[in-house]
């Protein structure tokens, strides 16, 4: 068998970063140095589907700097064979520990490179074989030919990327390019009713634009902002009408929430009480129980009131910061997915307003 021509790891590493954008779950599995050298060797022993060679993830361990500048056919035909043998003695500067081989099979893989339509992995072996059943996808191996560049290899990434993401994986990616592409100009931010504002651009102006233009709508019945503000606190809309009516005394120097949301569809309105986090701010017990008694000093009962803390995505580093502070019987919301919603629930809450009302059918 021919085979394919060789990119360095490097090479390998900054094309998997265009091809698994931001948004893309577990991206880190698929785009970081391991994983690179996962497709290097690979391609270096010509595991691809239908010519009926397959590695397994001891034969990445063992691959070195020293070996993977040997670059002809006989040169790695030599070694894809020999990779496969039992293991005499120390293989001098081999890329990982032979307890490596775990990550790369459980995450590089089967939780990454696999799981979007990079790799076949055989499901005629026993869980147990030894044998190798991992192989590139032809139209993956394509987007790594050192001869694909400029425009050319951009319209085959883009090809790749439609066939074989997922519809919701494409879609946390656009929003995701979307907030980027939002980052350098004023941000246009659409109210229920029609009337627009403008914020500051940063990211967590681009999430609470989400909020009230995909959250809103979504999980509530007839939506309306009461109190929107920035990161830096600057007011930026604030429905003092609709808040008398409420009964709620919004004063700008406490310490309120970065949007104020109620829904006027229900008998009896529900409020919701937004913290938009894209470094730190969550709903925590302690702001939770400083905004629960601003709605209950107006004159509500605690079921007509809920909290939500929105962040850009289940996989930012904000979220894994954040999470073991949420107070419970809070919801969290991410951008990238809308039509989701998760949780925190403490005791059965079943029959309660808030959560009712956000799991009927939409």
């Amino acid at each position: 068998m021919s085979l394919p021509l060789l990119l360095s790891a490097s090479d390998i590493r900054k094309r998997l970063q265009i091809i698994f954008p931001d948004g893309i779950e577990n991206r880190n599995y698929v785009t970081r140095e391991m994983a690179a050298k996962t497709v290097f060797v690979m391609l270096y022993v010509g595991a691809v589907v239908g010519e009926k060679r397959w590695v397994r993830p001891d034969q990445i361990t063992r691959m070195s700097d020293a070996q993977a500048q040997a670059h002809s056919q006989v040169e790695r035909e030599a070694w894809a064979s020999n990779s496969l043998l039992p293991n005499e003695g120390t293989i001098k500067g081999r890329w990982y520990a032979a307890n490596t081989r775990e990550p790369i099979r459980d995450e590089t893989l089967r939780g990454g490179l696999v799981r979007w339509g990079a790799v076949n992995e055989r499901s005629d072996l026993p869980t147990t074989s030894p044998h190798p059943r991992y192989a590139l996808t032809p139209s993956f191996v394509k987007l790594f030919d050192p001869e694909l560049v400029g425009k050319a290899l951009q319209s085959a990434i883009a090809d790749w990327q439609r066939s074989n993401l997922t519809k919701g994986a494409l879609t946390r990616v656009t929003l995701m390019l979307r907030g980027a592409l939002e980052q350098g100009d004023r941000i246009l931010v659409t109210f229920p009713g029609g009337e627009t504002r403008q914020m500051e651009p940063g990211p967590s102006s681009i999430i609470s634009k989400a909020v009230i233009e995909e959250f809103a709508p979504r999980f509530l019945e007839r939506p309306a902002v009461i109190w929107l503000s920035e990161s830096k606190k600057r007011v930026v809309a604030q429905d003092d009408a609709l808040a008398q009516e409420l009964g709620l005394t919004i004063e700008p120097e406490r310490n309120l929430p970065d949007l104020i949301l109620v829904d006027l569809g229900p008998e009896t309105p529900l409020l919701v009480f937004v913290e938009v986090v894209a470094t730190s701010g969550e709903i925590n017990d302690l702001r939770k129980s400083a905004l629960m008694k601003l709605a209950t000093d107006a004159g509500y009962r605690s079921d007509h009131v809920t909290f939500l803390t929105a962040f850009e995505d289940r996989n930012s580093r904000a979220l894994r910061t954040a999470f073991g502070s949420l107070a419970w019987d809070s919801f969290i919301w991410f951008l990238t997915e809308p039509d989701q919603i998760v949780y925190l629930s403490a005791q059965d809450h079943s029959d309660s307003v808030f959560l009712s009302h956000f799991v009927r059918e939409r």
